[in-house]
């Protein structure tokens, strides 16, 4: 480190070589990117252009054609793995990484960092249903993020446009292959995301090969998605293909077709529909207006309404009888009692004293009123009253015999 100011700044020339000094320092590094750019000079050295898919930032490469020689004949957009040193050119300040050996990311590596990419994600919990908001039933506007004139483009547009003639749609055109296409992607879906007009958001392009469909796996992406508020319709490649947007959308559409038959309703069938129900609800009120009708004839055919007194007299039939029921039932009640009455009361004189005095009995009491039991107690000339059947006499006891 050196010291400078506004008084004392430093040279380009000491700045530079500080920063190659520094540079020097840092050893050979392993580097993983794109190739967007390939160009194969007439010497003996190659440069390449590795880009980050994730960000719009890249890196100049060159190597030695016999470096390159080992890995190629390379795809286009080829992910590569290289080992590089970095150099610092004090005479243009650039920065160029020096490749000493180049691998290329085959697909079956590809394919086990989307699984285990796949595997954080479903932990986290993108992909479960209920975090996935349903399609507006008519969006005010649609959002297109698709390729640059594209048939996936054409395809959603017409197709929507016919089920729906006044559909509106806010179109980004981007790149959806190589590089740029994660990037360009994600800045489309920011903007119609803010867009409060746009109430869903197809992402589509065509089909291809597993290579030209991972920009729509990357994970910025996918987490970008994941995070919009804005129903999203992933319509990328045909039915056998799988990105991982697919799996972190609210709806997943095989075509972009379907996606538009998804997006918009079709207005001859919502016709149709309108006057189906229209039809059932005309139905429906014919059927409760002749209910009502017939109710209202049976009410108006009754005989009270001919004649309202025969309300009165059928009630007042009714009491009568029920009058008549409750008099011959007390009366019925009355003779019952009578009859028991007057059998207790034979009960009650059939074991009553008087029916013994009636038989020609008496009773011999004592002056006191106690009954007399035995004549060896009563004491000549004692006052004895006794008790006949027609009433009683006194008499005067005159010994025991």
């Amino acid at each position: 480190m050196f010291e400078t100011s506004s008084d004392a700044p430093a040279p380009v020339r000491v700045v530079t070589e500080a920063i190659k000094d520094y540079v020097d320092r840092l050893g050979p590094i392993w580097v993983e990117g794109e190739i967007s750019e390939l160009n194969e000079r007439s010497g003996t050295m190659a440069f390449i252009r590795l880009r980050d898919t994730s960000v719009d930032m890249s890196l100049s490469i060159m190597c030695h054609k016999s470096v390159l020689a080992s890995v190629q004949p390379l795809p286009q957009n080829a992910r590569v793995v290289l080992f590089a040193k970095a150099s610092w050119y004090t005479k243009n300040g650039s920065l160029t990484l020096s490749a000493r050996e180049i691998r290329q990311v085959g697909v079956g590596e590809l394919l086990a960092r989307l699984e285990q990419l796949k595997s954080i994600l479903a932990a986290e919990g993108l992909f479960d249903s209920d975090r996935k908001v349903a399609l507006p039933l008519l969006p005010r506007k649609v959002g297109l993020i698709c390729g640059r004139n594209t048939d996936a483009m054409k395809d959603v547009v017409e197709n929507a446009k016919r089920r729906w003639p006044m559909v509106e749609f806010e179109i980004r055109e981007v790149t959806v292959q190589g590089a740029a296409a994660v990037s360009e992607v994600s800045q489309a879906l920011r903007e119609l995301e803010a867009d409060k007009d746009v109430d869903v958001i197809i992402i589509t392009r065509g089909g291809g090969s597993f290579e030209d469909l991972l920009p729509f796996s990357d994970e910025g992406l996918v987490r970008l998605a994941a995070s919009c508020e804005t129903p999203i319709v992933s319509a990328i490649g045909h039915e056998k293909d799988a990105p991982l947007l697919d799996l972190v959308a609210d709806f997943r559409a095989s075509t972009p077709t379907d996606a538009a038959k998804h997006v918009v309703p079709d207005l001859a069938e919502e016709l149709a529909l309108i006057e189906q129900l229209r039809n059932r609800t005309r139905r429906r009120i014919m059927t409760m207006v002749e209910l009502e009708s017939t109710r209202i004839k049976n009410l108006h055919d009754r005989p009270v309404m001919k004649d309202p007194s025969l309300l009165i007299t059928s009630r007042a039939e009714i009491i009568t009888a029920l009058r008549d029921r409750s008099s011959r039932s007390f009366k019925e009640s009355l003779k019952l009692a009578k009859e028991e009455l007057k059998q207790i009361r034979a009960r009650v004189r059939s074991l009553s004293p008087q029916a013994t005095l009636d038989r020609g009995y008496s009773v011999v009491q004592l002056a006191s009123g106690e009954i007399a039991r035995d004549p060896k107690k009563l004491k000549a000339g004692e006052l004895l009253r006794i008790r006949l059947a027609m009433g009683e006499t006194e008499a005067t006891a005159t010994g025991a015999h």
